[in-house]
């Protein structure tokens, strides 16, 4: 659902931006909240593995394919503030490096694919684990709800912001028609993803889902009859807990998502560009400010062959998606800990 340039006019994708520049900011403060030694290390692998599955478009329609929006995935795993910066990590560097949603859509696509999807997701997410039964089970079930209905949701945004600004004159019944019947097919596609990949992370390391906390039911025995809390067995402290085994398994799957298993996706458009091409949303796309670049189109420039081409491509892109996203997040835990230290400073000088 990348929107390129010249889908929505230039004032529109200005306050798109000023809205997706604040949420950013706003997300920035909030993920030095959500980030710890449990959701540090995965955050910027949990954008890295979005990255590689959004390459994987997968047929769900005559002609259409659908991929990952990654917003669901992301706030259930590492929380709301962490997946928003996520997202927003994965499409600048598309946008940047392989021109993949125009440069200046830019802030309509985060308003749209990390913002609304991330909402969204949590909020439905969080709801359904209230009401739901305590344990794994429930958290996958929400999991696959939540990502259901976040894209469906993001496409009714794009229509709007399509309303307020688009750039061809068009039957906007048709098109909001279009997109949310495309998109909720699509939404089956990212609900089995989420699900499949936040119950694999659940089974392993439950103490590493975001969503999954205190969520867990305990243990239960059965004595004289009836059912009592099991006595807790002796846990290592979770900062002594090892997150490398996880990070290199997930590091792993997303080098072999991106740079093998993407030769075979679909493709057929997407969702969005199918419904441009039908409706003519796309009569006034432009071309990408990024089309020159040496990886535009998830292909290395010069490399003839088109496997090894776009193998090369994926792998560099999950490597700079998991350096830049690393940067980001541990410069916010760090930042997170200096504070807490200058708390702490200035309470014992205060209590002196």
């Amino acid at each position: 659902m990348h929107v390129p340039d010249g889908f929505i006019n230039a004032p529109v994708s200005a306050a798109a931006g000023v809205v997706a520049a604040g949420a950013v900011a706003v997300s920035l403060r909030g993920a030095r909240r959500e980030l710890d030694e449990r959701t540090a290390p995965l955050a910027g692998l949990v954008a890295a593995f979005i990255f590689a599955v959004q390459m994987l478009n997968f047929p769900v329609a005559a002609g259409t394919s659908g991929h990952l929006l990654g917003g669901a995935l992301a706030a259930i795993l590492v929380g709301p503030y962490t997946g928003v910066l996520c997202v927003s990590v994965v499409l600048l560097m598309q946008g940047v490096l392989f021109a993949d949603g125009g440069l200046t859509a830019l802030g309509v696509n985060i308003t749209d694919m990390a913002i609304t999807t991330t909402v969204v997701a949590y909020l439905v997410f969080r709801g359904l684990v209230k009401v739901l039964p305590r344990g794994r089970r429930s958290i996958t079930v929400a999991s696959f709800a939540a990502a259901l209905l976040s894209v469906p949701a993001a496409a009714v945004v794009f229509t709007l912001i399509y309303a307020i600004g688009g750039t061809a004159d068009v039957s906007l019944g048709k098109v909001a028609t279009a997109m949310v019947g495309v998109h909720v097919l699509i939404g089956i596609g990212e609900a089995v993803i989420t699900a499949l990949t936040v119950g694999a992370v659940v089974a392993v390391r439950p103490d590493l889902v975001y969503g999954a906390r205190g969520l867990t039911a305990p243990l239960k025995l059965k004595v004289g009859g009836e059912l009592v809390d099991a006595p807790a067995a002796p846990a290592a402290p979770v900062a002594a807990r090892s997150h490398r085994k996880i990070w290199i398994t997930g590091l792993i799957t997303s080098l072999v998502l991106a740079g093998f298993v993407s030769f075979y996706a679909s493709a057929n458009p997407d969702g969005l560009e199918k419904v441009a091409h039908d409706h003519g949303i796309d009569s006034k796309a432009k071309a990408h400010a990024s089309s020159d670049s040496p990886l535009a189109d998830y292909g290395v420039k010069d490399v003839t062959d088109a496997r090894l081409s776009g193998g090369l491509a994926g792998v560099i892109g999950v490597g700079v998606t998991v350096v830049a996203g690393s940067a980001v997040f541990w410069a916010l835990r760090r930042r997170r800990t200096g504070d807490a230290a200058s708390t702490g400073i200035t309470a014992d000088r205060t209590t002196v």
